[in-house]
């Protein structure tokens, strides 16, 4: 490391800081200043974005895994702005975002917080890419959790691609925002509401990577 860190964010879950080493920009994600009592989770969603990160090492899209010691996650930082911000309107970007999410579930990894536009990003190149895997599952087969969480991430890829290009929308993409699963129902009318209290109002927990911060030292 070159330079001290520069924070992102820090919450009860530990800090997210933005560093520059011999290999570029990194990430560093440290649970060592996260509260006592929630110490075990931030480890346990820290472990969680390791192992999906070395699931897909070598994805194009995906940030590398530097180092994780159970305590401290360090991964490639990607240069792009936000979906909030760019605000994407090229279907090619949707098609290559839609190759991703693909190959992201060929490895058997499903991103589980794509709703977020901040984990979105359009590279220099006008090319998606995604940050924070820390809901992210590795799945040992394809059963049906697999393929009910996988289709919820691409049914939030569309949602945000009518948001920013509703005319590029096939008619079968149409049929899927239309239907949402059992369980995205369920989440929607009860579990939602309960997970922005407990994550916001109580914990504070917004990771920032993908948010409006994103301009290098």
């Amino acid at each position: 490391m070159n330079d001290e860190p520069r924070r992102l964010k820090r919450d009860l879950f530990g800090s997210v800081s933005l560093g520059d080493g011999p290999g570029g920009h990194f990430v560093l994600r440290d649970t060592t200043s996260a509260r006592p009592w929630l110490a075990w989770l931030a480890r346990r969603l820290a472990r969680r974005e390791a192992r999906a990160l070395q699931k897909l090492a070598g994805l194009d899209g995906t940030p590398r895994l530097l180092a994780f010691d159970g305590t401290r996650l360090c991964r490639e930082w990607i240069a792009g702005e936000p979906m909030q911000r760019s605000r994407p309107v090229h279907a090619a970007y949707y098609r290559e975002a839609l190759t991703l999410l693909r190959r992201l579930h060929r490895a058997g990894v499903t991103h589980n917080d794509l709703a977020k536009e901040t984990n979105w990003l359009v590279t220099a190149g006008g090319r998606p890419a995604l940050v924070d895997f820390q809901l992210s599952v590795v799945h040992r087969r394809r059963g049906r959790l697999f393929r009910s969480l996988a289709r919820e991430d691409l049914r939030h890829l569309l949602k945000h691609k009518r948001t920013y290009r509703p005319e590029a929308l096939t008619s079968r993409q149409r049929r899927i925002l239309a239907n949402p699963s059992a369980w995205s129902r369920a989440w929607m009318a009860t579990g939602k509401k309960l997970y922005l209290v407990v994550t916001r109002r109580w914990f504070g927990w917004a990771d920032r990577e993908g948010a409006g911060d994103r301009q290098l030292p």
